[in-house]
Order: C-alpha cells, then structure tokens, then sequence
C-alpha cells in the first residue's frame, strides 16, 4: 500500500492546520478524548485481535488481547497525566528587585505542543506500537497532531485501526485533522521532509531508523527524532545466584528469550555466566523443548536465518542447541575473550528467538566483558544478598549501558507507568534523555517557553496568578 502524493499533502496541511486549535484545547478535553479512543477500541477487540493474528502470525490468547489491553490502557493513563496536569512543569517566578543576582523579571515557564508529528509503526506490536500505540497517545495527549506511518507487516489492521481511532476522535469532538495514517516507504519519507511536522518517533531496526534520523537532522530546519532501534540487553548472573537456583535463572532466561518468537525489543540476548557455571546441559534440554514458531514476516524471517548462519560461522562460536529447522530457537556460546576479540557480529542484536552465553573468568574479565558492550535498553544482574558488593563496582558501567537496570528479573515485559524508562544510549534509542513507554513519554512532544513581563491575560490558563486549573506549580522556588 502506498499513500498517494496528494492525499499525503492533504494528510498533513490538515495536521498543520489542526495545531493551532488543538494546542488551545484543555487537557481535560484531551483527556475525554483519549478515553472514548481506548473505548472505542477496546469495544472492537473481537474484529481486531483476528485480524492481528492474521497479518503477523501471533496468538490470539493471551499475546494479541493481552496487548490490546495494554494499548487501551496506554490511553486511559496518558488521560490520567493529562487530569494530573504535573506534566506542563508549570513554574512562576514573580518579579523580585531584592533577587540576589540583581533584580528579576516576572518568569513564567510552562511547555506548549511542539507540533505535528509524524509516528512510524512498529513491526512487532502491532497493537502497543503500533497504530494508536504509546507514541499516538503520547503526542495527542501532548496536543500535537499525529500523521502515522503504518507498518507495511499489518496494513488491513492498520487501516481499520485508523478508521476507529478517526471516528473516536470525531464523535468526542476533536478538532478535524489531528489524526490520519499513510503507507508506504516513499510517504514515510516525505512526510518526514515535509516543513510541516515539527518531531518524529520510530521503533524498528538499527539501520532504518539512523536512516530516518539522518533525514530528520539534514533537514533544513532539523527537528527531534525519537528512534527507538537496536538492543542486545545483557543479564549478568553471579555464582551464588547460580548456586541459589541455577535451574530458575535456566528456565527464565530460555522462556524471556523466546518470549514471542525473540521478537521483543528487550529480548536478552547475551548471558555473562562464570566460567564454572555447570548449566550447558540445563540450558540444552531448555531451549530444545521450545518449538519453532512462525516469526512475524518474511523479512524479519530472513535476517533471523541470515543473522543466526553468519554467528555458527564464526570461528570462536559453539552451538549450546540448534536444530536444521532455521526457526528453531538458538543458543551459541563464546569465551570473555573471545567475545571481546570477535567484532561487531557478536556485540550485534540478532532480531528472533537467538542469544548468546559468553562466559568470563572472573570479576575483572566481567568488568572489562561490560566496557564493550554495546548501549542497550537494559541490563540485568541475578545476584543473591551475599553478592551485593561485588555488583557495587559494576553500577557506573551498568548505568551507562543502559536506560533500565533489572535486579533478579527478565528484561521482557516492560510495564507502562509513572516510573518507567524504555530508552538508553545509541543505538538503543536516538535520544536517550527520553522514554517512549511510561507517562515520561509525553515530554518528546512539548516545547519549555518562558513568558517574561505579559499581561496576566495573554498568558496561558497554566501560568495566570489565580491558576484556574488548579494545577501543581512551583512559584517563587516552592511548591504551590
């Protein structure tokens, strides 16, 4: 499917002009709009789960409800945050001629949507990351336009997802223009040309998001690009957890990295065990019992195939458990060193149900094993109690590897909350002070302006002396 040229153009001139009146609307409005989305969406479930399970090869139950669910609730939060009103970081500064660095102004600082922006779909949640996914939510919830590049891996489910998400919008009284979805390669470019949109936030591979960054950056005038790409999320296990229960940490890490297929973006993908961790054989008969399942396209399909080949290849790889079927799950293992010497295919994501135990010697090969480790999502330590000194050292090499740090828990499963930050350095994301899951999601689409010295009725509601929306603020450097 493809986006005709003119109807791209009139796609997103009709979000350009929706942003003015769309950043005049309250949250509160925004709110009720969001909610009767997650509603409407939530009333089509048993049209759109088969139709998921149709283009990408998952299960309908638990995967696809189960998401879905998850996607209505992204909606009904961003409605909570938008009631809550803490995210327009509402600040006042009243004019002080006793203000120790001279006298000061009045200063009034808030945060305004930055625009239209566009959001491109993701492959393998084609509910959460998808159409009315958390980007969708968090921009309008922002009172930014969204212009969405569907994902080519589910256009019927794309289609009719937008034909809810337009009518919700309609019947709650949005204004017109501040949702549309395009397809197709060719428009997804364009549109992230196109002077009109002010930001843009990806999920997908390594390669083709630095592409879409690269084009947002040699814009004329450069704008945000929010990609979220590649991650190999370590989980490191100390010997006393192994001692504790070593055949759990098996089980959990087998059923984390196959979990969909390996087809999660927190898919843990490299294992650090102690040279002397006796858990081979516990790690064969786990793996071996997962059967092959469909991954979620062709493409994807091939590089898992291309990608798991080129790894049994490599001179320092042994194969833990494989089979000649090219979907079974994998396990390959490598030494610290060798790993250190083996070059950018071992310290590369490989997209599908694969990992890698590299094995090191002790805590100072562990360390230096970390040093060259690619950027990531998350890193996991299983440790017991006894062993919390000896993680102490690793914290500031962990911390700058990643956006989320997992204490005896699987990096899959990321929970949508106040607290949450699914982001890390490149190439895990393109802007790692960002999350793109959790209500901190908001911030990628506002914009800090202070207003110095305006009447109090030019102002907007956030900033007016007698805070009519009753919102939290801190004024003169306290909290109201």
């Amino acid at each position: 499917m493809e986006t005709d040229p003119t109807d791209l153009s009139r796609i997103i001139e009709a979000a350009a002009a929706a942003a003015v009146p769309l950043a005049d609307t309250t949250p509160a409005e925004r709110a009720r709009w969001l909610s009767h989305v997650a509603a409407a969406l939530d009333a089509a479930a048993d049209e759109l789960v088969p139709l998921a399970a149709a283009e990408t090869h998952l299960p309908e139950t638990p995967r696809l409800r189960g998401e879905l669910a998850r996607t209505t609730f992204q909606l009904s939060l961003f409605a909570e945050v938008l009631t809550d009103g803490e995210f327009l970081r509402a600040t006042v500064d009243h004019a002080d001629p006793q203000w120790p660095m001279g006298p000061r102004p009045d200063i009034r600082r808030s945060v305004l949507p930055i625009g239209p922006a566009l959001v491109f779909a993701a492959s393998n949640f084609p509910f959460a990351f998808s159409v009315a996914g958390g980007d969708t939510a968090a921009a309008l919830a922002a009172g930014c336009p969204v212009v969405l590049k569907a994902h080519p891996g589910h256009p019927r489910l794309s289609v009719r997802t937008g034909q809810l998400v337009r009518a919700a919008l309609r019947e709650a009284g949005a204004p017109a223009g501040i949702f549309d979805v395009i397809h197709g390669v060719d428009a997804g470019t364009t549109a992230l040309r196109h002077p009109a949109i002010a930001a843009a936030a990806f999920t997908g591979s390594v390669p083709g998001g630095r592409a879409l960054f690269d084009i947002a950056n040699a814009r004329p005038r450069p704008i945000p690009f929010y990609g979220e790409l590649g991650s190999v999320n370590p989980v490191i296990v100390l010997p006393n957890a192994i001692r504790a229960r070593g055949q759990q940490i098996v089980d959990g890490f087998v059923g984390s990295f196959t979990l969909g297929a390996g087809q999660f973006c927190t898919k843990p993908g490299l294992l650090l065990l102690p040279t002397e961790h006796g858990l081979t054989e516990a790690l064969r008969t786990a793996v071996g019992a997962v059967p092959a399942r469909p991954l979620l396209n062709d493409r994807i399909a091939h590089g898992f195939r291309t990608g798991v080949a080129q790894l049994r290849e490599h001179p320092s790889v042994t194969v833990l458990s494989a089979t000649d079927d090219p979907l079974t799950p994998t396990l390959l293992r490598v030494t610290a060193a060798d790993f250190r010497d083996g070059g950018e295919l071992l310290r590369t994501e490989c997209f599908g149900p694969a990992a890698l135990v590299v094995e090191y010697a002790n805590s100072t090969e562990l360390q230096a094993l970390l040093e060259t480790l690619e950027p990531g999502l998350t890193a996991t330590v299983f440790a017991e109690d006894s062993e919390i000194e000896d993680v102490r050292p690793l914290l500031p090499t962990l911390t700058a590897l990643a956006g989320r740090l997992i204490w005896n828990d699987w990096p899959t499963g990321v929970t949508v909350t106040w607290a949450q930050q699914h982001g890390g350095p490149y190439p895990a994301t393109t802007a790692p002070t960002t999350t793109s899951v959790g209500t901190a999601a908001i911030d990628r689409f506002l914009r800090p302006v202070a207003w110095q010295g305006f009447p109090d009725r030019l102002l907007p509601p956030a900033l007016r002396e007698h805070n009519p929306w009753r919102l939290p603020r801190r004024v003169d450097g306290k909290r109201d």
